[in-house]
């Protein structure tokens, strides 16, 4: 019989949850997002684990143990371990490649990348929270402040570890687009343009009010998780694991498969 390898992944969205397969990552991302009766339709990120993780929280190797092929050989393509409180009880340093996977299945690998940017002070940012929170933040927080706050200087709004993005958000120009309007207009899908509208004139005029969340009154899938992030960061205080875009030479030119999709 073929050995098929084992490996474990977290799904980051549109749920969190650990998961061992015998399916290579490429081909767990075309199952779960059309293969599998477990996801219905939508984007998908994921994460490989180290096969060698292990945390008292998760039974790892009972469920590795049961992930064997079928009887006709076939590998094994889904065991879930756990579908709940995944992520705060994963090691950071256990995550390797991130995967983003369109809707019919194209899967874009990441790998993470020290995070030198130096970011410039006083600005409000738009951030998007992908995992355990799917809150859309208006911060005057940078992103290595944003991850620190949020997992390690508040219990009301965090959680103990963070997925997230930020959105490519042009504050002045939202603001001077929609000033005067009755029918506000947003770039950022499946938000209220008015609410944000007046979520970042309460954070411009006051500048030590550090967060401001816009909940979801509705299926926001399409924002949690848009495919073109400049980046994802997970975060742990102070520790941050980033995981740069391709630029988009880099998509046009070696990762066009994904990237038609994309567009």
């Amino acid at each position: 019989m073929v050995e098929h390898e084992k490996h474990l992944y977290m799904i980051v969205f549109p749920i969190n949850a650990l998961v061992a397969s015998q399916l290579d990552p490429s081909a767990f991302a075309e199952h779960y997002t059309v293969g599998s009766s477990k996801h219905f339709q939508g984007k998908v990120l994921f994460a490989e684990i180290d096969i060698n993780y292990r945390h008292p929280f998760f039974d790892i190797d009972h469920y590795l143990e049961l992930t064997v092929p079928h009887p006709d050989g076939e590998p094994k393509k889904t065991k879930f371990i756990c579908s709940y409180g995944v992520l705060e009880h994963v090691d950071l340093k256990s995550l390797k490649r991130l995967y983003l996977v369109t809707p019919n299945g194209k899967a874009l690998g990441i790998d993470s990348k020290p995070y030198t940017a130096v970011n410039e002070p006083g600005l409000v940012r738009i951030y998007q929270e992908i995992t355990p929170l799917t809150n859309l933040v208006a911060s005057t927080l940078d992103q290595r402040s944003f991850g620190r706050y949020i997992t390690s200087e508040t219990r009301s709004k965090g959680a103990p570890k963070i997925c997230f993005t930020q959105y490519e958000f042009k504050v002045e120009e939202f603001l001077e687009q929609n000033r005067n309007r009755e029918i506000m207009y947003s770039p950022i899908p499946e938000n209220n343009p008015a609410r944000l509208y007046e979520y970042l004139l309460e954070l411009k005029a006051a500048p030590s009010k550090k967060t401001k969340d816009h909940q979801p009154e509705h299926d926001a899938a399409g924002r949690v998780l848009p495919l073109d992030p400049a980046w994802l960061l997970v975060a742990e205080g102070s520790e941050l694991l980033f995981y740069p875009m391709p630029t988009r030479h880099e998509l046009e030119s070696q990762y066009y498969d994904w990237w038609r999709f994309v567009r």
